[in-house]
């Protein structure tokens, strides 16, 4: 049971869907074959019909050799949560590195417990840090365990550290995790559908991050091995353009109410929540997460900060005047900016090389200071990491940057927002939402050029049929889908997955696709007897208008069921 999830039954599955994909497809190529060439009695066109569904009935066979074998779902559950916990950790990490980039040095944030009325968490502590904690002062990991109910919402200001800190909760917990314990799993509540419930929308996280099977997914969330990291609480609903905080939220209104119906038993279900410290406040005068302890990142001191510029630098001498202005000011323009690790790292990284550290004085704002580092990182950021053979240009990068930009602040739909409620800004980079950065009409042009081509290949097969009108048919298809393809909308892209067919949904969703397929295949070749067998002068030949509709009701029937059953 190793592999479920795992790279083993990713490897496993693409040589089943390869394997099976060109039996299938040879099967079909066969069968449309001897059809065409009409030179089959009652039994051929049964035996024909057989092969293809026969060859799909083996893959059914074959992928159900990968069901867990039956005993102890609690016991099965506990080792399938070891293998997703191996799939987080190293996701995590991978996401650790991009926010934290080569640099090991880390900022061992503080934070404070809020007071919470009425029912709240029991905390072990009014303050902890990030890490290294001690008895009078618990790291984050120590904090969130000894907190019962094991409900956790972090707040902050704007480049405080949240999503840092939730990342390396995360990671803590599942270095010292036992055999029993949750894993943590991190989502972005911005993509959250709140009419969707939150159970199901964990388990469609776990089959579409992670590959697992939507039946182990299911179990595992019923079984409450997942725990919900859910990142972003402010991002869900639309700001005032001066990023004030609206006290109605709708969709997040709606996110505290399914957290705060969501159990484990007859406790409360263990979450870990961040949010805006100004979003939070704003929110909970109407509806906060209950039975939770609610703690605030710190803003940096500047003694933190010095310690990790000193860090940082292999030349103290450089950031000396910047030193001694944090020592000698601490409530100044400086340290009142310095005093977020998103800006304090900004800075290490703009004068990692080059340039004057000391310039960072002559900033009378916060604003001012912001727009100065931010001028500067492109070139500083392409110059920490340089490319052997094609380095990038910092005109080229902020240019590509610039695009980016250019589509996050592009309003768009929140799902399951209520009608009215206007659209937001993006707030993620979706490979599949981009296209239209290369201009909407191209890529929907190319887009169904490509796709009408592929409807296309089978061409030859109809030119040597002897079916009238087969060519005709076939053009018609390629018209319609390449149109389907060329509408604004775009569908999320779906994957093959042959244990779908193991599901309820599954089935249902094949034997509706092979429904429709066959069906429209039937009323095809009833068509070319009605538009070529009576315009020709033919007798009435049943026969011959069946021949022609099991033709296109095989290539139509199988192509629709199966990718309707295994996406």
């Amino acid at each position: 049971m190793a592999g479920i999830g795992g790279r083993g039954y990713r490897r496993w599955r693409m040589w089943l869907v390869w394997v099976g994909g060109l039996l299938l497809a040879a099967s079909l190529v066969y069968t449309g074959v001897r059809l065409a060439h009409g030179d089959l009695d009652a039994g051929g066109i049964e035996d024909l019909i057989g092969l293809p569904l026969g060859v799909v009935g083996a893959l059914g066979t074959v992928a159900g050799l990968r069901r867990p074998p039956a005993g102890d779902l609690a016991q099965l559950a506990r080792v399938w949560a070891s293998t997703l916990a191996e799939q987080v950790k190293e996701d995590g990490q991978r996401q650790w590195r991009q926010l934290i980039g080569d640099d090991t040095k880390m900022i061992n944030l503080t934070f404070s417990l809020r007071a919470e009325p009425g029912r709240a968490a029991v905390a072990p502590a009014g303050a902890g840090r990030l890490f290294e904690g001690t008895p009078a002062l618990p790291d984050v990991a120590s904090y969130f365990r000894r907190t019962c109910p094991r409900r956790l919402v972090v707040t902050g200001a704007p480049g405080a550290g949240k999503t840092v800190l939730a990342l390396e909760l995360m990671l803590a917990l599942i270095d010292e995790r036992e055999e029993g314990d949750p894993v943590p799993v991190r989502l972005s509540l911005a993509e959250w559908d709140t009419a969707i419930p939150l159970t199901e929308w964990l388990t469609r996280h776990l089959v579409d991050v992670y590959d697992w099977p939507a039946k182990e997914a299911e179990e595992l969330i019923r079984q409450r091995r997942v725990l919900p990291v859910l990142d972003g609480l402010d991002e869900m609903d639309p700001t005032a353009p001066d990023g004030t905080p609206s006290p109605e939220a709708p969709r997040a209104q709606a996110a505290l109410d399914a957290l705060n119906a969501y159990q484990s038993g007859r406790a409360a279900g263990p979450v870990i929540l961040t949010c805006r410290t100004r979003h939070y406040e704003a929110v909970r005068s109407r509806t906060r997460l209950l039975d939770a302890a609610c703690i605030d990142i710190d803003h940096l001191t500047p003694a933190t900060a010095r310690a990790y510029l000193l860090q940082r630098t292999p030349d103290p001498a450089r950031w000396q005047p910047v030193l001694e202005a944090l020592d000698g000011d601490p409530s100044g323009t400086l340290a009142t900016s310095l005093s977020t690790p998103w800006r304090l790292s900004l800075a290490a990284t703009v004068y990692a090389q080059h340039g004057a550290p000391s310039d960072l004085l002559r900033h009378a704002t916060p604003a001012d200071l912001d727009e100065h580092l931010l001028a500067r990182f492109v070139p500083a950021a392409t110059a920490l990491h340089p490319r052997p053979r094609r380095p990038y240009a910092p005109g080229d990068v902020h240019r590509w940057l610039a695009h980016f930009a250019t589509h996050l602040d592009t309003p768009t739909a929140l799902p399951g927002a209520p009608e009215g409620v206007g659209a937001n800004p993006r707030t993620d980079l979706v490979l599949h939402q981009l296209w239209p950065l290369a201009g909407p009409r191209r890529v929907r042009a190319i887009d169904a050029m490509l796709t009408a081509l592929a409807v296309l290949l089978p061409l030859p097969l109809a030119l040597a049929s002897t079916i009238p009108g087969l060519m005709i048919m076939s053009v018609v298809a390629a018209v319609v889908v390449g149109c389907h393809a060329a509408r604004a909308s775009v569908d999320p892209p779906a994957r093959v997955r042959w244990g779908r067919l193991r599901t309820k949904a599954g089935c249902r969703d094949l034997a509706a696709g092979l429904a429709v397929g066959l069906g429209f295949g039937l009323a095809a070749g009833l068509a070319i007897w009605l538009l070529y067998g009576l315009g020709a002068g033919h007798a009435f030949d049943l026969a011959f208008g069946l021949q022609g509709g099991l033709t296109i009701a095989l290539t139509f029937g199988l192509a629709i069921g199966l990718g309707a059953g295994l996406t």
